[in-house]
């Protein structure tokens, strides 16, 4: 069956059709996205503009009509900290769904966290024992440790790359002082979050899930996306310290020369590179994998557990033929 995830975060809007089928591991059949950092639409009051608005639903509609035409029979369609955390969130999602038919679901940050987690123990399997996972998205950035399946402990802090890099490092390149002031920030407010994981145990395998880790990472040596989702991929924490530093004395347009960069990601690549360093020194781990799954393959993969008690997908009204909306009604 043809299973489709659209995921409206901070940074992108992203459809991903895939073929699966329960017990079996998701194979990538088709992508749409469009780079669309909705907190840049934010207004003073935490709101999103109408402009921000549009450029959803229009992507919105972009899907909608891309996962029909590929056939796809199920569309789970969710939203993360961009909207979950405007002033206007509930409109927002009213307005996408009068215009598009489309319901987003909007997934809490321990949601969040917990889904992706799923999705990396599914990766690494249970011989990998405890797991801590760390994700930084665009306006969050979320932690979740555990021996099982789903975390015992998952939980979302606002330390999204674009979110810190909009309330922070407002020049290019950043002054010396406004990087120290968001260091210090970035662990006033990660000290509370990482001590709420004391007494749980210590990780087996450190599990680094966005964008923003692959390509620190490929920064710092690791192998190309080209060379397969296979191939192990690690960042060491002295290398994330070094290139911190070399990144801060960068402009953006610099940082588009780094491997792995691109140009939606490089002015936030600092301030993800920032969070990235204080979250190992916090929760004292020299190195992390690289896990090519994340928040769309763990909802992928719950839904598809969901099917083995459930039985066959019916085709979603929104994506079935004309002539199979007639025949039914």
């Amino acid at each position: 069956m043809r299973l489709g995830v659209l995921d409206i975060g901070s940074n992108t809007v992203h459809l991903l059709l895939v073929d699966a089928h329960p017990g079996a591991r998701p194979v990538p059949f088709a992508s749409h996205k469009r780079p669309l950092s909705l907190v840049q639409y934010l207004e003073p009051d935490g709101s999103i503009n109408d402009a921000g608005q549009h450029e959803l639903t229009e992507f919105v509609l972009e899907a909608w009509e891309f996962a029909a035409r590929h056939k796809a029979e199920d569309l789970l369609a969710f939203c993360t900290s961009a909207i979950r955390e405007a002033t206007n969130g509930p409109e927002v999602l009213a307005r996408v769904k009068h215009e598009t038919t489309v319901t987003l679901q909007e997934l809490t940050g321990s949601e969040e966290a917990s889904m992706t987690f799923f999705a990396v123990r599914r990766w690494h399997g249970w011989g990998a024992g405890p797991i801590l996972n760390l994700d930084i998205g665009g306006g969050s950035f979320e932690m979740a440790f555990g021996q099982d399946e789903l975390p015992e402990m998952a939980t979302s802090v606002p330390l999204g790359a674009s979110r810190l890099t909009r309330d922070w490092l407002a020049e290019d390149p950043p002054s010396a002082k406004s990087v120290k002031e968001l260091r210090r920030y970035i662990r006033a407010t990660l000290k509370p979050a990482v001590r709420e994981f004391d007494g749980l145990g210590r990780a087996n395998v450190v599990a680094g899930t966005s964008k923003t880790f692959r390509s620190l990472a490929r920064i710092a040596g690791a192998a190309p996306s080209a060379a397969g989702p296979y191939v192990k991929r690690e960042l060491q924490a002295s290398d994330l310290g070094v290139w911190a530093q070399r990144i801060s004395a960068m402009k953006v347009e610099d940082r588009l020369h780094l491997p792995g960069v691109s140009e939606a990601r490089a002015h936030q690549l600092l301030a993800g590179a920032l969070v990235a360093e204080a979250a190992l020194e916090l929760f004292k781990f020299k190195k992390l994998r690289i896990c090519p799954w994340a928040l769309r393959e763990g909802l992928i993969l719950r839904r598809l557990d969901q099917l083995v008690f459930s039985g066959p997908l019916e085709l979603s009204p929104h994506l079935a033929p004309p002539q199979a909306v007639e025949a039914a009604v």
